[in-house]
C-alpha cells in the first residue's frame, strides 16, 4: 500500500515552510516514525516521522518551498525489509588527473630541461634532478596544471609572510568567483520582521557601565559548589535575569506593548533570551521569570539554548515574550543597539567584559566593566523609564545580595527603615 507523508502544521498562521533537508535517500527502507525529513518554518524547525515501515519516493526536493499539508513523499509499506546490513554506498573519490611523463632521450636531456614557459621557479637542486632523470621543463609544466588546488593549500598560502607571498599573489590569476544560495524560512521572516521594526516603532537605545567585580567574585568562590551540587555552571545571564525581571516589575511600561489602540501591561515577565542557532537566531522564553530563582533560570537557560542550538526547540517555547535579553559579549562585542523583538516595546544587550580605568572615590581603579544597552520603543516607554530601569538593573548586578529583597537596599529591612 502506498501511503502519502504530508507537510505537518507548524502553527496556525503559518501557511508555507521550506524543505530543508531530507534525512534519507530515494529509495531507502525507512521505519515507522524513522525522522525522514526536516522542513523550516519562519520560526523553528520540524521533524517529518515516517508514518509507517515502508520504502521512501521523494517527490519534492531539498531547498523547495511547499504548502502546509502538501505531500512531499510516499512510503511503499508492501516492499519487504532487505536483510542483513543495508548496502552502504561508497562516496565518490574526487580523482586527480594525471599526466603521464614521455621519457625523453638521456643525452638531450641537459638542453630539453630549459625548454617550457619560463615561468617556473626551479632551485638548481630540483634543475640537477630534473637532468639526471631526463625531465624537462615543459613536462614538469604539464603535470602542475593537473594538481587540484584545495582549502588546505590556500590556507598555508594565506599564512606565508613578506615577498614570497606577494611574488605568488601577483602572478596568480585573481578569483571571481560567487555563491548563491537560498534563504531559509527564519531567515526571511527575520529580514522581514526587523524591517518592520525599522519602520513601525520609535526605537531609542540608551546606555550604562555595570561594574562585574561582584558577580566576578561569587562566580570564582561558589562555580565549583554550584556545580557539584547542580551538575552545571551558574552563567552571567541568569543573573541579568533575575535583576531584569526585578526591575521590570518596579517599571512595569517597560514590559509593555501595544494592542491597537490599547496598552498591554502584564504583570508577570516572560522573559524571551536570544540564542544564535545554526539557522539563525531564535528567541526561547522563560515563564514567569519573576518567580524563578537563579537556580531555576539557569537551568531553563541551559534546557532551552540546547533545544536552540540543536533545532528541537518547539513553537510554544518561542512565542509570548513581553521581554529579551540578547548577549552580544559571547562574541566579542563591545557595545550594540540592539533590535526590538516585536510586539515587545524593550530588549536589553549585555557586552563583553573590559578591564578599563574607572574612578572610585577619588581614585582609579581598574574594574572589569560591562556595557550595557536598553532599546525601546519610545511610543511605549518614556526616557524617564528606560533611564531607571537600565539604572536599578546596574544597581543589583553591583550588589547581588539587592535581588534577594526584591531590589531594594537589605539594610532596609534589617534596620527597620
Amino acid at each position: 500500500m502506498m501511503i502519502e507523508v504530508r507537510v505537518p502544521s507548524p502553527g496556525e498562521s503559518i501557511s508555507q515552510v521550506q524543505l530543508a533537508s531530507w534525512l534519507v535517500s530515494d529509495g531507502d527502507y525507512v521505519e515507522k516514525d524513522q525522522e525522514i525529513a526536516e522542513v523550516d518554518s519562519d520560526k523553528a524547525t520540524l521533524a517529518v516521522p515516517a508514518p509507517e515501515a515502508g520504502v521512501v519516493k521523494i517527490l519534492v526536493q531539498a531547498g523547495e518551498t511547499v504548502a502546509v499539508g502538501a505531500v512531499v513523499c510516499t512510503l511503499d509499506t508492501d516492499a519487504a525489509q532487505p536483510a542483513g546490513k543495508k548496502e552502504t554506498v561508497q562516496p565518490v573519490q574526487e580523482k586527480v588527473v594525471s599526466t603521464p611523463i614521455p621519457a625523453a632521450p638521456a643525452k638531450a636531456a641537459a638542453d630539453a630541461v630549459e625548454q617550457g614557459s619560463g615561468n617556473l621557479h626551479i632551485s638548481p637542486l630540483a634543475r640537477k634532478l630534473m637532468q639526471e632523470n631526463a625531465l624537462t621543463e615543459a613536462q614538469v609544466e604539464e603535470m602542475l596544471k593537473s594538481i587540484r588546488i584545495g582549502k588546505k593549500d590556500i590556507q598555508e598560502l594565506v599564512t606565508l609572510k613578506g615577498s614570497s607571498l606577494q611574488t605568488f599573489v601577483s602572478n596568480a590569476p585573481a578569483s571571481r568567483e560567487m555563491e548563491r544560495r537560498k534563504m531559509s524560512m527564519l531567515r526571511l521572516k527575520l529580514s522581514q520582521r526587523l524591517v518592520e521594526v525599522k519602520q513601525q516603532t520609535a526605537m531609542l537605545t540608551t546606555f550604562n557601565e555595570v561594574d562585574m567585580s561582584a558577580l566576578l567574585a561569587i562566580k570564582a568562590q561558589y562555580n565549583e559548589k554550584f556545580k557539584e551540587k547542580y551538575g552545571f555552571g551558574v552563567g552571567f545571564m541568569s543573573f541579568f535575569t533575575k535583576a531584569a525581571s526585578i526591575a521590570l516589575q518596579e517599571f512595569p511600561m517597560v514590559n509593555a506593548q501595544i494592542d491597537g489602540e490599547e496598552l498591554l501591561i502584564p504583570s508577570y515577565v516572560d522573559m524571551g533570551i536570544a540564542v544564535s542557532a545554526p539557522k539563525g537566531l531564535v528567541v526561547p522564553v522563560i515563564r514567569n521569570a519573576e518567580s524563578l530563582s537563579i537556580v531555576e533560570i539557569e537551568a531553563k537557560v541551559k534546557e532551552l539554548a540546547g533545544k536552540a542550538r540543536n533545532n528541537k526547540i518547539t513553537l510554544e517555547e518561542m512565542t509570548g515574550g513581553t521581554f529579551t535579553i540578547t548577549n552580544g559579549g559571547v562574541f566579542g562585542s563591545m557595545m550594540s543597539t540592539p533590535i526590538l523583538n516585536p510586539p515587545q516595546s524593550g530588549i536589553l544587550g549585555m557586552h563583553n567584559i573590559v578591564e578599563r580605568p574607572v574612578a572610585i572615590k577619588g581614585k582609579v581603579e581598574i574594574r572589569p566593566i560591562m556595557y550595557v544597552a536598553l532599546s525601546y520603543d519610545h511610543r511605549v516607554i518614556d526616557g524617564r523609564e528606560s533611564v531607571s530601569f537600565l539604572v536599578k538593573l546596574k544597581e543589583m548586578i553591583e550588589e547581588p545580595a539587592k535581588m534577594l529583597f526584591g531590589g531594594k537596599d537589605p539594610y532596609i529591612n534589617l534596620l527597620g527603615l
